[in-house]
Protein backbone atom coordinates (compact mmCIF):
# COMPACT_ATOMS: atom_id res chain seq x y z
CA UNK A 1 0.00 0.00 0.00
CA UNK A 2 2.91 2.35 0.92
CA UNK A 3 4.92 1.73 -1.85
CA UNK A 4 1.94 1.84 -4.59
CA UNK A 5 1.35 5.30 -2.59
CA UNK A 6 4.94 6.39 -3.02
CA UNK A 7 4.59 5.53 -6.57
CA UNK A 8 1.87 7.39 -7.18
CA UNK A 9 3.46 10.67 -5.79
CA UNK A 10 6.65 9.97 -7.75
CA UNK A 11 4.27 10.19 -10.70
CA UNK A 12 2.19 13.19 -10.54
CA UNK A 13 5.68 14.95 -9.05
CA UNK A 14 7.14 14.05 -12.99
CA UNK A 15 3.50 14.89 -14.42
CA UNK A 16 4.39 18.31 -12.67
CA UNK A 17 7.66 18.50 -13.68
CA UNK A 18 6.98 18.01 -17.15
CA UNK A 19 3.90 20.25 -17.51
CA UNK A 20 6.47 23.09 -16.36
CA UNK A 21 8.68 22.38 -19.01
CA UNK A 22 6.27 22.61 -21.40
CA UNK A 23 4.68 25.71 -20.33
CA UNK A 24 8.29 27.20 -20.47
CA UNK A 25 8.68 25.93 -24.24
CA UNK A 26 5.92 26.91 -25.32
CA UNK A 27 6.90 31.05 -23.46
CA UNK A 28 10.11 30.50 -24.54
CA UNK A 29 8.93 29.70 -28.64
CA UNK A 30 6.21 32.41 -28.04
CA UNK A 31 8.72 35.17 -27.49
CA UNK A 32 10.92 34.38 -30.22
CA UNK A 33 8.42 34.46 -32.67
CA UNK A 34 7.39 37.63 -31.16
CA UNK A 35 10.82 38.70 -31.43
CA UNK A 36 11.13 37.33 -34.79
CA UNK A 37 8.01 38.88 -35.87
CA UNK A 38 9.27 42.84 -34.34
CA UNK A 39 12.61 42.19 -36.50
CA UNK A 40 10.61 41.25 -40.08
CA UNK A 41 8.45 44.38 -38.86
CA UNK A 42 11.47 47.18 -37.83
CA UNK A 43 13.38 45.63 -41.11
CA UNK A 44 9.87 46.66 -43.38
CA UNK A 45 10.37 50.05 -42.13
CA UNK A 46 13.68 50.18 -43.58
CA UNK A 47 14.54 50.69 -47.67
CA UNK A 48 17.80 50.66 -49.43
CA UNK A 49 17.88 51.83 -53.08
CA UNK A 50 20.71 52.98 -55.32
CA UNK A 51 23.05 51.91 -58.49
CA UNK A 52 26.94 51.65 -58.46
CA UNK A 53 29.72 50.76 -60.67
CA UNK A 54 33.23 50.43 -62.04
CA UNK A 55 33.15 52.07 -65.67
CA UNK A 56 36.30 51.89 -67.75
CA UNK A 57 37.70 52.91 -71.37
CA UNK A 58 40.83 51.94 -73.31
CA UNK A 59 42.20 52.87 -76.79
CA UNK A 60 45.59 51.47 -77.66
CA UNK A 61 47.44 52.46 -80.91
CA UNK A 62 50.33 50.53 -82.91
CA UNK A 63 51.37 51.85 -86.11
CA UNK A 64 48.03 52.60 -86.99
CA UNK A 65 47.90 54.83 -90.10
CA UNK A 66 44.99 56.56 -88.88
CA UNK A 67 46.58 58.26 -85.90
CA UNK A 68 45.34 58.96 -82.54
CA UNK A 69 46.35 58.21 -79.04
CA UNK A 70 46.25 55.89 -76.40
CA UNK A 71 44.01 55.99 -73.54
CA UNK A 72 42.51 54.78 -70.63
CA UNK A 73 39.28 56.26 -68.81
CA UNK A 74 38.27 54.83 -65.66
CA UNK A 75 35.79 55.72 -62.71
CA UNK A 76 33.85 54.46 -59.98
CA UNK A 77 30.13 55.64 -58.71
CA UNK A 78 27.93 55.57 -56.63
CA UNK A 79 24.09 56.72 -55.97
CA UNK A 80 22.69 55.55 -52.63
CA UNK A 81 19.80 55.99 -50.93
CA UNK A 82 18.57 54.84 -47.19
CA UNK A 83 15.25 55.31 -46.21
CA UNK A 84 13.28 54.96 -42.84
CA UNK A 85 9.78 55.16 -42.09
CA UNK A 86 7.53 54.25 -39.29
CA UNK A 87 4.08 55.98 -38.18
CA UNK A 88 4.92 59.58 -39.31
CA UNK A 89 8.57 59.89 -38.89
CA UNK A 90 10.78 59.40 -42.56
CA UNK A 91 14.35 59.60 -42.37
CA UNK A 92 16.25 59.79 -45.98
CA UNK A 93 20.26 60.02 -46.49
CA UNK A 94 21.44 59.97 -50.17
CA UNK A 95 25.11 59.97 -51.38
CA UNK A 96 25.97 60.56 -54.67
CA UNK A 97 29.97 60.43 -55.28
CA UNK A 98 32.47 59.69 -58.32
CA UNK A 99 35.72 59.79 -58.66
CA UNK A 100 37.81 58.60 -61.82
CA UNK A 101 41.12 59.36 -64.00
CA UNK A 102 42.77 59.32 -67.29
CA UNK A 103 45.45 58.37 -69.29
CA UNK A 104 46.47 60.19 -72.99
CA UNK A 105 50.36 59.84 -74.63
CA UNK A 106 48.85 62.97 -76.07
CA UNK A 107 49.50 64.66 -73.03
CA UNK A 108 53.92 64.86 -72.89
CA UNK A 109 53.75 66.16 -69.20
CA UNK A 110 51.33 65.02 -66.78
CA UNK A 111 49.86 62.11 -68.91
CA UNK A 112 47.62 60.85 -66.35
CA UNK A 113 45.19 63.57 -64.87
CA UNK A 114 41.46 63.78 -63.00
CA UNK A 115 38.72 62.95 -64.89
CA UNK A 116 35.61 63.26 -62.81
CA UNK A 117 35.50 63.99 -58.68
CA UNK A 118 31.75 64.44 -56.90
CA UNK A 119 31.04 64.24 -53.10
CA UNK A 120 27.23 64.83 -52.67
CA UNK A 121 25.52 63.81 -49.09
CA UNK A 122 22.33 64.70 -48.03
CA UNK A 123 20.10 63.90 -44.57
CA UNK A 124 16.97 64.82 -43.96
CA UNK A 125 14.23 64.44 -41.01
CA UNK A 126 10.25 64.35 -41.45
CA UNK A 127 7.35 64.35 -40.17
CA UNK A 128 4.35 63.62 -41.98
CA UNK A 129 1.72 66.41 -41.25
CA UNK A 130 -0.56 65.35 -43.92
CA UNK A 131 -0.79 62.22 -46.34
CA UNK A 132 1.50 64.06 -48.85
CA UNK A 133 3.31 66.82 -46.72
CA UNK A 134 6.24 66.82 -44.53
CA UNK A 135 7.81 68.78 -42.23
CA UNK A 136 11.51 68.40 -43.01
CA UNK A 137 15.28 68.82 -41.47
CA UNK A 138 17.78 69.03 -44.12
CA UNK A 139 21.37 69.11 -44.14
CA UNK A 140 23.77 68.12 -46.97
CA UNK A 141 27.04 68.59 -48.01
CA UNK A 142 29.36 69.50 -51.32
CA UNK A 143 32.87 68.76 -51.91
CA UNK A 144 35.18 67.15 -53.84
CA UNK A 145 38.24 64.52 -53.03
CA UNK A 146 41.03 65.33 -54.69
CA UNK A 147 42.74 68.48 -56.20
CA UNK A 148 42.00 70.08 -59.22
CA UNK A 149 44.50 71.57 -61.98
CA UNK A 150 44.23 73.38 -64.74
CA UNK A 151 47.08 72.07 -67.64
CA UNK A 152 45.62 75.01 -70.37
CA UNK A 153 49.64 76.45 -69.43
CA UNK A 154 51.02 73.32 -69.54
CA UNK A 155 49.47 71.81 -72.96
CA UNK A 156 50.46 75.42 -74.62
CA UNK A 157 54.08 74.75 -73.90
CA UNK A 158 54.72 78.29 -71.42
CA UNK A 159 57.54 79.20 -69.83
CA UNK A 160 58.02 80.99 -66.46
CA UNK A 161 60.32 83.85 -66.27
CA UNK A 162 63.13 81.55 -65.68
CA UNK A 163 62.59 79.46 -68.71
CA UNK A 164 61.36 76.76 -67.43
CA UNK A 165 57.91 75.13 -68.33
CA UNK A 166 55.16 76.13 -66.16
CA UNK A 167 53.17 73.98 -63.81
CA UNK A 168 49.42 73.54 -63.94
CA UNK A 169 48.02 76.34 -61.42
CA UNK A 170 45.13 74.85 -59.01
CA UNK A 171 41.53 74.96 -59.41
CA UNK A 172 40.35 72.94 -56.23
CA UNK A 173 40.82 70.75 -53.33
CA UNK A 174 39.42 69.22 -50.56
CA UNK A 175 36.92 71.52 -48.84
CA UNK A 176 38.11 73.89 -51.33
CA UNK A 177 35.03 74.75 -51.85
CA UNK A 178 32.45 73.14 -49.75
CA UNK A 179 29.00 74.28 -49.56
CA UNK A 180 27.13 73.02 -46.41
CA UNK A 181 23.89 73.43 -45.85
CA UNK A 182 20.91 73.44 -43.05
CA UNK A 183 17.41 73.89 -43.70
CA UNK A 184 13.68 73.91 -42.17
CA UNK A 185 10.85 73.97 -44.35
CA UNK A 186 8.59 71.43 -46.28
CA UNK A 187 8.26 69.06 -48.70
CA UNK A 188 5.54 67.56 -51.38
CA UNK A 189 5.64 63.96 -51.96
CA UNK A 190 2.95 62.84 -53.77
CA UNK A 191 4.36 59.35 -54.22
CA UNK A 192 7.73 57.32 -53.66
CA UNK A 193 9.46 58.82 -57.20
CA UNK A 194 8.98 62.49 -56.91
CA UNK A 195 9.45 64.90 -54.52
CA UNK A 196 9.68 68.64 -54.21
CA UNK A 197 10.35 70.92 -51.39
CA UNK A 198 10.72 74.32 -50.06
CA UNK A 199 13.29 75.60 -47.12
CA UNK A 200 12.58 79.44 -46.36
CA UNK A 201 15.05 79.04 -43.30
CA UNK A 202 18.11 77.71 -45.15
CA UNK A 203 21.68 78.23 -43.89
CA UNK A 204 24.80 77.94 -46.61
CA UNK A 205 28.46 77.52 -45.08
CA UNK A 206 31.03 77.95 -47.89
CA UNK A 207 34.50 77.33 -47.06
CA UNK A 208 37.56 77.65 -48.87
CA UNK A 209 40.64 76.95 -47.35
CA UNK A 210 43.29 77.43 -50.14
CA UNK A 211 43.99 81.09 -49.98
CA UNK A 212 44.89 81.82 -53.62
CA UNK A 213 41.55 80.03 -54.67
CA UNK A 214 39.05 82.57 -52.47
CA UNK A 215 38.61 85.21 -55.11
CA UNK A 216 37.65 82.70 -57.53
CA UNK A 217 34.62 80.91 -55.19
CA UNK A 218 33.02 83.98 -54.12
CA UNK A 219 34.66 84.46 -50.35
CA UNK A 220 33.71 87.31 -48.32
CA UNK A 221 36.37 90.13 -48.01
CA UNK A 222 37.19 91.48 -45.27
CA UNK A 223 37.80 95.65 -44.74
CA UNK A 224 41.87 94.90 -45.66
CA UNK A 225 40.77 93.56 -48.92
CA UNK A 226 41.92 89.62 -47.80
CA UNK A 227 39.38 86.72 -48.38
CA UNK A 228 38.14 84.90 -45.65
CA UNK A 229 37.89 81.24 -45.72
CA UNK A 230 34.23 80.56 -44.16
CA UNK A 231 31.05 82.33 -45.37
CA UNK A 232 27.77 82.12 -43.83
CA UNK A 233 24.89 83.34 -45.80
CA UNK A 234 21.01 82.75 -45.18
CA UNK A 235 18.28 82.53 -47.44
CA UNK A 236 15.80 80.25 -49.43
CA UNK A 237 16.76 76.92 -50.50
CA UNK A 238 14.39 74.53 -53.33
CA UNK A 239 15.38 70.90 -54.35
CA UNK A 240 13.71 68.35 -56.31
CA UNK A 241 14.11 64.82 -56.52
CA UNK A 242 13.25 61.89 -58.93
CA UNK A 243 14.21 58.24 -58.19
CA UNK A 244 12.24 56.16 -60.86
CA UNK A 245 12.94 52.83 -62.34
CA UNK A 246 11.18 52.76 -65.75
CA UNK A 247 11.93 49.27 -66.87
CA UNK A 248 12.91 46.40 -65.16
CA UNK A 249 16.59 47.41 -64.93
CA UNK A 250 16.33 50.91 -66.22
CA UNK A 251 17.17 53.69 -63.00
CA UNK A 252 16.85 56.96 -63.42
CA UNK A 253 17.90 59.35 -60.35
CA UNK A 254 18.19 63.13 -60.71
CA UNK A 255 18.16 65.94 -57.76
CA UNK A 256 18.02 70.00 -58.48
CA UNK A 257 18.94 72.34 -55.77
CA UNK A 258 18.34 76.01 -56.09
CA UNK A 259 19.76 78.47 -53.41
CA UNK A 260 19.78 82.43 -53.12
CA UNK A 261 20.61 84.03 -49.84
CA UNK A 262 18.24 86.74 -48.70
CA UNK A 263 21.02 89.86 -48.34
CA UNK A 264 23.87 90.63 -49.79
CA UNK A 265 27.30 90.49 -48.37
CA UNK A 266 29.21 93.35 -47.14
CA UNK A 267 30.77 94.54 -49.93
CA UNK A 268 27.26 95.16 -51.84
CA UNK A 269 29.45 94.82 -55.02
CA UNK A 270 30.47 91.62 -54.05
CA UNK A 271 27.29 90.45 -52.89
CA UNK A 272 24.82 88.00 -54.62
CA UNK A 273 21.47 89.24 -55.28
CA UNK A 274 18.12 87.72 -53.66
CA UNK A 275 16.96 85.85 -56.68
CA UNK A 276 19.72 84.71 -57.75
CA UNK A 277 20.12 80.90 -57.62
CA UNK A 278 23.18 79.23 -57.35
CA UNK A 279 22.09 75.64 -58.97
CA UNK A 280 22.86 72.15 -59.05
CA UNK A 281 21.39 69.56 -60.88
CA UNK A 282 22.72 66.01 -60.97
CA UNK A 283 20.94 63.16 -63.45
CA UNK A 284 22.03 59.73 -63.69
CA UNK A 285 20.36 57.11 -65.87
CA UNK A 286 21.72 53.64 -65.47
CA UNK A 287 20.64 50.38 -67.23
CA UNK A 288 22.06 46.65 -66.01
CA UNK A 289 22.22 43.39 -68.33
CA UNK A 290 23.58 39.93 -68.14
CA UNK A 291 23.24 40.73 -64.31
CA UNK A 292 26.76 42.54 -63.83
CA UNK A 293 27.24 44.99 -66.53
CA UNK A 294 25.58 47.99 -67.29
CA UNK A 295 25.72 51.37 -68.85
CA UNK A 296 25.48 55.04 -67.70
CA UNK A 297 24.54 58.29 -68.47
CA UNK A 298 25.46 60.59 -65.65
CA UNK A 299 25.20 64.63 -65.98
CA UNK A 300 26.23 67.57 -63.95
CA UNK A 301 24.79 71.53 -64.46
CA UNK A 302 25.86 73.62 -61.84
CA UNK A 303 25.33 77.66 -62.03
CA UNK A 304 27.41 79.82 -59.01
CA UNK A 305 26.11 83.20 -59.26
CA UNK A 306 29.81 84.19 -57.81
CA UNK A 307 31.92 81.75 -58.91
CA UNK A 308 34.18 83.45 -61.52
CA UNK A 309 35.54 80.92 -64.32
CA UNK A 310 37.41 81.91 -67.69
CA UNK A 311 35.86 81.67 -70.79
CA UNK A 312 35.50 82.81 -74.56
CA UNK A 313 33.30 86.38 -75.08
CA UNK A 314 30.12 85.64 -75.74
CA UNK A 315 27.60 88.69 -76.43
CA UNK A 316 27.46 91.37 -73.87
CA UNK A 317 30.29 89.70 -71.66
CA UNK A 318 33.91 89.94 -72.59
CA UNK A 319 36.31 86.83 -71.82
CA UNK A 320 36.96 87.97 -68.46
CA UNK A 321 36.51 85.93 -65.20
CA UNK A 322 32.72 85.84 -64.55
CA UNK A 323 29.79 83.62 -63.47
CA UNK A 324 28.97 80.54 -65.87
CA UNK A 325 26.84 77.39 -66.67
CA UNK A 326 29.07 74.67 -65.78
CA UNK A 327 28.30 71.23 -67.89
CA UNK A 328 29.74 67.53 -67.49
CA UNK A 329 28.54 65.26 -69.32
CA UNK A 330 29.32 61.12 -68.85
CA UNK A 331 28.55 57.69 -70.89
CA UNK A 332 30.30 54.59 -69.59
CA UNK A 333 30.69 50.75 -70.13
CA UNK A 334 31.50 48.15 -66.85
CA UNK A 335 30.43 46.70 -64.42
CA UNK A 336 27.18 48.08 -62.36
CA UNK A 337 24.56 46.93 -59.74
CA UNK A 338 21.46 48.45 -59.46
CA UNK A 339 18.98 47.46 -56.26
Amino acid sequence: MKKGFLLCLCAMAVMAVNAQVDEKTAADEALKTKVKSAQIDSAKNWKFTGVTGLNAAQTALFNWAAGGNNNVTGFVFANMTLSYKKDKWTWDSNLDTELGLMFSSDYVRYPWRKANDKLNFTTKVGYQMHPQWYLSLLGSFRSQYAPGLDYKAVDAGDVDEMGDPVNPSLISKWLSPSYTDLALGVEYRPNDIFVIGVYPVAGRLTTCLEESLRPNYGMSRRDDGTYKPVMLNMGLRINGGINYTLVKNLKIISTVTLFTPYTARIHDDDGQKFGNFDVDWDVAITYNFLKVFSVSLMTSLKYYDKVMIDGPAWGKYGAHPRARVQFKEVVGLGIGYSF
